[in-house]
């Protein structure tokens, strides 16, 4: 199982002097890009208080590569941006029983075990006893 949540604030720069036609621009790319992922899932960018957001959930059969390429072009486009993804995909080789964090900070995404959720068995749910 592949179950995900995440949010990413989008910003042009890091500083917090961003171009408002620019930042509107880049808004603009996301949104198509998102279009074109066609998730049934949560996906969505929204304008809150004049700053554009992304947020993003879902639990699927397997691994999404979109929802994990979404943060890296995001990191590409708009290196100011950042947010968090956390992640629990029983199929990683190593990380099957993690959930894991993708960071987005000033242009890079990285991964991390998440420690208040993991092992995610017995963390999250009882042991298998069959």
């Amino acid at each position: 199982m592949f179950e995900y949540h995440g949010w990413i604030t989008v910003r042009e720069t890091a500083g917090d002097d961003d171009d408002e036609p620019r930042l509107q621009q880049i808004a603009d790319e996301l949104r198509l890009h998102i279009a074109r992922m066609d998730s049934p899932y949560l996906l969505d960018l929204r304008w809150m208080n004049g700053e554009p957001f992304v947020h993003l959930g879902g639990f699927s059969n397997h691994r999404l590569p979109d929802v994990i390429r979404l943060f890296e072009h995001v990191a590409a486009v708009a290196p100011g941006s950042y947010g968090l993804l956390h992640v629990h995909d029983d199929e990683e080789p190593g990380h099957g029983n993690d959930v894991r964090v993708l960071r987005l900070a000033r242009g890079r995404v990285t991964q991390h075990t998440e420690p208040l959720l993991s092992p995610y068995i017995p963390t999250v749910e009882d042991p298998f006893l069959g």
